[in-house]
Formats: C-alpha cells, sequence, structure tokens
C-alpha cells in the first residue's frame, strides 16, 4: 500500500520537467533570431561608410583651390597717362620699375613730381604702386594668403612711424576689399600729406602710396583732394590686374599663340626684402 503511492507522487514531478525542458529549445530559437537580426543591422551600417570612400571624402574637401589670378600686368603701366597727369603732373613720363625676382608675384613703380613756382616754392608729389600676387599651396588658397597679407599692409599704414592725425575708411567699388589710410608726416622739407590705399582683388594685393607737400614756403595741398586722387588711381590699378588676367587662372599665363608662358614661382609670398620695400611708411620715408 506504501509504494504506490510513491509512484503517484513522482509523475507530477516528472511532468513539470518535461514541461519546463521543453521551453528552452524555444528560448535559444528566439535569442538566436535577436542575435542574427542586430549583427545583419551592424553589418548595414560599416557598410555604409568604408574607410577609403570616408578618406577620399576627407582629402575632396580639404583640397586647395587654384589661384584664380595667374600673372601681374605691368607695373608702369596700370595707370593711364590722364590720370598720372592729374596726380604726378610734372612727373608723367619719370615712372621707374621696381627690382623684382618674379615679375608674374610681385612688382612696383613710382613717380616724383616737382612743380617749381620759383621764389613762391613747389609743390612735390610722389606716387607708387606696388603689386603682391599669391599662389595657393600648402600655406592655403590664394585669396586667403592675399587677404591676411592686406590686413598687415592696413595696419602698417595705420601704425607709420612719426603719423599725425591718422584717418582710417573702407573704399567701395575697388576690388574684393579696399581701405584708405590717411595721415600727416612731417619732415625737414615741411608736412607731407600721405595717402594710402590697400586694395585686393582675388589673390592680388595692390597698395598704391601717394603723398603731396608745399615746399619752400608754398602751400601744404588738401588732404582730401590728394585721398579722392588716390582712391581713382587706386580703383584704375586694380582694373588693370583683372584686366590682365581676364583669361580668368591659369588660361591667363597663355600667351596669344597659344605656347604657355613660364609658370609663376612656387613661393608668392613677399621675401623679407621685397616685404620691407612694400610698407607704406618706409617706402614713403624713404622716397619723400
Amino acid at each position: 500500500m506504501h509504494r504506490p503511492a510513491q509512484r503517484a507522487g513522482r509523475a507530477p514531478r516528472f511532468t513539470r520537467i518535461l514541461v519546463s525542458a521543453a521551453a528552452v529549445p524555444v528560448m535559444l530559437v528566439a535569442a538566436g533570431c535577436s542575435s542574427d537580426s542586430g549583427s545583419g543591422g551592424d553589418a548595414k551600417k560599416s557598410g555604409g561608410a568604408s574607410p577609403d570612400a570616408k578618406a577620399s571624402a576627407s582629402a575632396s574637401a580639404n583640397a586647395v583651390q587654384p589661384a584664380s589670378y595667374a600673372k601681374l600686368p605691368e607695373p608702369c603701366a596700370v595707370l593711364s597717362k590722364k590720370t598720372l597727369g592729374e596726380l604726378v603732373p610734372k612727373g608723367v613720363k619719370s615712372g621707374k620699375e621696381g627690382k623684382s625676382d618674379d615679375v608674374s608675384s610681385r612688382g612696383n613703380c613710382y613717380w616724383n613730381s616737382l612743380d617749381n613756382n620759383g621764389v613762391k616754392g613747389s609743390q612735390f608729389r610722389w606716387l607708387n604702386v606696388a603689386m603682391l600676387r599669391f599662389d595657393s599651396d600648402s600655406r592655403g588658397e590664394g585669396d586667403q594668403q592675399a587677404h591676411s597679407y592686406f590686413e598687415k599692409q592696413v595696419k602698417g599704414a595705420q601704425t607709420a612711424t612719426g603719423a599725425k592725425n591718422t584717418k582710417s575708411e573702407p573704399v567701395s567699388g575697388t576690388g574684393d576689399e579696399a581701405t584708405a589710410v590717411s595721415y600727416d608726416l612731417k619732415k625737414k622739407e615741411g608736412t607731407f600729406k600721405q595717402q594710402t590705399i590697400v586694395a585686393r582683388v582675388e589673390n592680388v594685393v595692390v597698395t598704391l602710396d601717394y603723398n603731396g607737400a608745399g615746399l619752400a614756403g608754398e602751400k601744404s595741398p588738401s588732404a582730401a583732394d590728394l585721398l579722392k586722387d588716390a582712391k581713382k588711381a587706386a580703383k584704375e590699378a586694380v582694373a588693370a590686374v583683372t584686366a590682365a588676367n581676364k583669361d580668368g587662372g591659369a588660361d591667363a599665363g597663355t600667351s596669344p599663340s597659344g605656347s604657355a608662358s613660364k609658370p609663376a614661382s612656387k613661393s608668392a609670398s613677399p621675401s623679407k626684402s621685397s616685404s620691407k620695400s612694400a610698407k607704406p611708411s618706409a617706402s614713403t620715408a624713404k622716397k619723400s
């Protein structure tokens, strides 16, 4: 009578174990499906952007764009005879071109004018036009380098040694950006009214220095009149740079016959010597 009772008690336990064991494969299958779905999603995500594709996109985004202008006009030919007649009336033919180791990247020309009125004194004028072109290279794009140099030139004019009554103002309609700086500079000969126009057009910076003085008792010229003439000349010089590159970019370095001209040097940044001579204050003090 006691043994059947024990067998009857075991049957329910065996049944429960079978049910629990049967549920295990179902759980494993479900877990397996979830794992496969996750790995498939990761594969799709990683396959969307390979390392090579990312590197190629990065290189394309960081590529340096070629400079817009490939050459400069002849320095002594950037201003018309009419303009020179207004700024340096007694020195239209006095233009002298400065030395340059690369005329496609840098150049300048200056004129002197002395209108002698005898015992009444004389009127002196001095004009200089300097141009500097930047190529795109490892340091950055040409127009960006030109912009940095433009800012340095403006600051150099604003902080010229011995300058008095310094004033600055933007100049419209002259390249991509332009600033005029005016000041008085006293010397033993008299007070010189200095006007400096710094303009950037694409990857070229044009710096025009113009000053005048009444010597030996002659009346000092009007700073406003000198500035007006300087702005006009700067606009003309910038237009000459654009005209010299009217075919655009590297094509501007090709002659009408179709033969390529000598390429510009890799470094179009100013050398130490040319940088010093390009400063408005230094050049003005030397030539005035």
